[in-house]
């Protein structure tokens, strides 16, 4: 991975639920946290999301628990065509991907996917973008690549 990877830090594991709101109330007693706000990700004309290569109005609903170094992200899926959906959909609840911080966004994805693990999702967010990997195959799991923007200090 590293030829491939800046860094070697894992920066977020997210999970697929069915409730939000039922499971960040449980993570959020197990470790004595405050629930953290339910946030919704932005429509298709802002967060310009393509699943599996084509456009899609997906949306989530998403939380963040944060763990220092790494972050849980809970995520419930709408009913639109989207890695959430599909992976809710054929395995029910359960880690959907681990996220990694890059640099160069389109050149890693590049250089996964010559080693036969392609985009299956993508977009963007305030402050970025995400890409999701296929590397279930090989990894077990889904790769999330994050790239946020250079901010001028």
């Amino acid at each position: 991975m590293s030829e491939i990877f800046d860094s070697k830090l894992i920066t977020q594991i997210a999970i697929i639920v069915h409730d939000i709101e039922r499971v960040k109330e449980a993570y959020a007693n197990l470790f004595n946290m405050t629930p953290p706000d339910v946030v919704v990700t932005d429509d298709v004309e802002q967060a310009k999301t393509t699943y599996r290569g084509e456009s899609t109005p997906a949306r989530a609903k998403l939380c963040f628990f944060d763990f220092g170094q790494v972050q849980l992200e809970l995520i419930e899926p709408d009913q639109h065509p989207s890695t959430w959906r599909e992976y809710l959909d054929e395995h029910g609840e359960g880690v959907h991907h681990i996220a990694f911080q890059v640099k160069g966004m389109n050149e890693t994805v590049k250089r996964l996917t010559e080693k036969g693990m392609p985009e299956v999702q993508k977009g963007e967010y305030e402050g970025g973008r995400y890409s999701y990997i296929d590397s279930e195959g090989p990894l077990k799991v889904i790769l999330e690549l994050l790239e946020n923007d250079e901010v001028d200090k």
